[in-house]
């Protein structure tokens, strides 16, 4: 069965990263969740990002705020896909600082960065990555679209009703 680590810098982030915790739930693919800082923990950091493929976990999501190393610096030393979410935090400016330290990374070190406090997209992302191989899974995405689909269409309806 495949994994996702959630990781993110500090507490303060978990209120933006419960999104991809609950959309994963719903999907039934089993999560890891722990709080690693570039900044405070990096032997911890170090530790987690070398050795996540070897702990059963097939993609990684890490969302930071700020300076917003976490993401990058997990890709570094990972094999795994990581996606990252930029998180406008207390000490950002306006959440642009997070976004462009995570989408601008060097060649050969690859980020999938969703939106600011898109951490409900990042959830997706991981589960159509897990999709891709896993049939039960991929069914839950095609059910989970077309229940978007439907809310698209009974939205429609309810507007037409305006008079």
């Amino acid at each position: 069965m495949s994994k996702v680590a959630i990781v993110m810098g500090s507490t303060s982030d978990l209120p933006v990263m419960q999104d991809a915790i609950d959309i994963l739930k719903g999907f039934d693919i089993e999560i890891e969740v722990d709080i690693v800082s570039a900044h405070r923990t990096p032997e911890k950091l170090f530790d987690f990002s070398k050795n996540a493929h070897k702990n059963g976990i097939s993609v990684i999501i890490a969302g930071a705020g700020g300076a917003a190393h976490l993401p990058g610096m997990v890709a570094s030393m990972s094999p795994l896909p990581v996606i990252g979410v930029p998180v406008k935090s207390s000490n950002s400016i306006d959440g642009w600082d997070s976004v462009l330290s995570i989408l601008q990374m060097p060649g050969g070190v690859p980020v999938a960065t969703v939106a600011l406090n898109g951490a409900k997209n990042a959830g997706i992302l991981a589960a159509q990555i897990i999709g891709s191989s896993d049939k039960c899974v991929l069914d839950k995405i095609i059910l989970y679209k077309e229940g978007l689909k439907q809310k698209v269409i009974d939205g429609a309806e309810k507007v037409k009703e305006i008079k």
